[in-house]
C-alpha cells in the first residue's frame, strides 16, 4: 500500500540515480526497485542490506537475471546515508501550487488541478494529505450488545464522528471477534453509513447497485418492516451478497427473507411494481476513496470520466422509472468529480422531468434532530442542495449524494 501511495515519488528517486530512463525498464524491474526504495526511505524495521537483497532476488525470480547487477547498483546508491534504525518520515505535502502539491503528495497533476479548481487549494492539500495516510477503521453497530461484546474481546473503541451508531476502532482486530462474525457490527466508512441513513424510511425499497451490500444492510436496519430488493449485475457477486445477508441477519429468522437479492442489470431493471425509496449508488471512479484504494489514481485517466458519466446517467434514468408517486431516489457516488455527480443529476432533471431536488441540508438537520447525526458542523456537509464529504476536510471518504423526489 505504501508503494502504491507514493509511486510517483519513488519513481522520481529511482530516475535520479538510474542510468536508464524508467520508461525503458521492464515492469518487474521497476516494481522491485519501488519496493526497495519504499523500504529504504520509509521503513525502519528492514535493514538496507535485506531490502536490497530481496529486490535483487525478486528480479532474478522474474527471469530478469541480467538486470540484477543494475538493480543492485541503483539501490546501493540510493541507500547511501540512509540509517536502517531510524524512520525516514514521508515528505511534507506542500501546496504552494497544484504542481508542487501533486509532486510532493504523489498524485497525478490532472487530479490535483481539478480538486484545486473545484474546492480550493487548502481543501486540495487536505484531500491529498488524507489520501497518503492509512485510514482508520469505522464500524456500524447493528445491535445494542455489540459494543460491550467488542470491548470484552479486547477491541478499544472511540465514538463515531458523524453518526450515533458508528464507532472508530482505536486498537484491536475487529474481524477476529465473535461480535463481527455474528453480524452484530459491520465495517463501514461513516460517509457510507450517512448515505444509507439519508435514504430514509419506506415500505418497499430498492438498492439498484447493491454489492458488496453494506448500504443494503444499513437500509434494512433502518427499516425493520420494509421489503427490500437488492440488485447486482454479476451473478457471482449476487451470490456473495445473498451469503452476506444470511450471515449478517441473525436476529430473527424472518430478517433475511426481507431482503431479496436479484441478479439483474441496473440499466434494465426487471420490476413492474414501483418503490417508495431507491438507492442508486452507481459505479464510479472512486476518487473519494484513494486512501483505501491508492491504485485508482495511477489507473484513472481523464477520458474515463465521460465514459463513466454515460453509464451513470443511464442507470439513474432507469432507476427513476421505478420510483412511485411521492417516492424518493438517492443518487450517490464515492467520486469527487463533477462529471459523475452534479452533471449526472442535472441531466436527469432536464425540462419536463417529474422529479425535483430535495435539499440535503434539510434532511441532514432532520437526522440531527432525531439523534442519528452527531456531527456538530452540519453546515459543512451540504454543497448547494447536495451532500458532499471531502476526505481530510471531513473524517471519512469522499461521497456525493442527491435526493430526487417524484412530484
Amino acid at each position: 500500500m505504501g508503494v502504491l501511495r507514493w509511486r510517483s515519488l519513488l519513481d522520481s528517486q529511482v530516475s535520479d540515480i538510474s542510468s536508464q530512463p524508467i520508461s525503458k525498464l521492464d515492469l518487474e524491474i521497476l516494481t522491485a526497485l519501488r519496493l526497495a526504495v519504499y523500504q529504504l526511505r520509509w521503513l525502519s524495521r528492514i535493514p538496507a542490506r535485506a531490502a536490497i537483497n530481496e529486490s535483487v532476488e525478486l528480479v532474478k525470480r522474474a527471469r530478469k537475471r541480467s538486470a540484477a547487477p543494475f538493480v543492485n547498483a541503483v539501490l546501493r546508491k540510493l541507500s547511501g546515508g540512509v540509517s536502517s534504525s531510524i524512520d525516514a518520515p514521508p515528505p511534507a505535502i506542500n501546496g504552494a501550487s497544484a504542481e508542487t502539491l501533486a509532486a510532493s503528495s504523489a498524485h497525478p497533476l490532472w487530479l490535483v488541478e481539478r480538486w484545486t479548481h473545484a474546492y480550493g487549494l487548502e481543501a486540495a492539500i487536505q484531500i491529498c494529505r488524507h489520501n497518503q495516510s492509512v485510514p482508520g477503521t469505522a464500524i456500524r453497530l447493528r445491535h445494542p450488545a455489540a459494543e460491550d461484546q467488542l470491548r470484552g474481546e479486547g477491541v478499544e473503541l472511540d465514538p463515531g464522528a458523524f453518526l450515533a451508531s458508528a464507532r472508530r476502532v482505536r486498537n484491536g482486530d475487529i474481524t477476529r471477534t465473535s461480535a463481527f462474525r455474528a453480524g452484530l457490527c459491520v465495517i463501514q466508512d461513516e460517509a457510507s453509513q450517512l448515505i444509507a441513513a439519508l435514504v430514509g424510511r419506506g415500505a418497499r425499497m430498492l438498492d439498484c447497485c447493491a454489492a458488496p451490500g453494506g448500504k443494503t444492510l444499513a437500509i434494512a436496519d433502518h427499516n425493520l418492516n420494509a421489503d427490500i430488493v437488492a440488485v447486482e449485475l454479476h451473478p457471482h457477486r449476487a451470490r456473495l451478497l445473498r451469503r452476506l445477508v444470511r450471515a449478517h441477519d441473525p436476529f430473527t429468522e424472518a430478517a433475511a427473507s426481507r431482503i431479496s437479492v436479484v441478479a439483474a442489470n441496473a440499466l434494465d431493471l426487471p420490476f413492474v411494481a414501483s418503490f417508495d425509496r431507491i438507492l442508486a449508488d452507481v459505479p464510479c471512479s472512486g476518487t473519494g476513496t484513494l486512501s483505501r484504494n491508492p491504485e485508482i489514481k495511477w489507473r484513472l485517466v481523464p477520458k474515463d470520466l465521460p465514459d463513466l458519466q454515460v453509464r451513470q446517467i443511464s442507470i439513474l434514468r432507469s432507476a427513476l422509472h421505478q420510483v412511485g408517486a411521492g417516492g424518493r431516489l438517492l443518487y450517490s457516488t464515492c467520486s469527487l468529480e463533477r462529471e459523475e455527480n452534479e452533471d449526472v443529476v442535472e441531466s436527469a432533471l432536464a425540462e419536463g422531468s417529474p422529479f425535483r431536488l430535495v435539499d440535503c441540508g434539510i434532511e441532514l438537520e432532520r437526522l440531527q434532530q432525531q439523534g442519528e447525526l452527531i456531527w456538530s458542523n452540519v453546515s459543512s456537509l451540504p454543497r448547494g442542495p447536495y451532500l458532499r464529504t471531502l476526505p481530510g476536510v471531513h473524517p471519512c471518504d469522499g461521497f456525493f449524494a442527491a435526493i430526487l423526489k417524484k412530484i
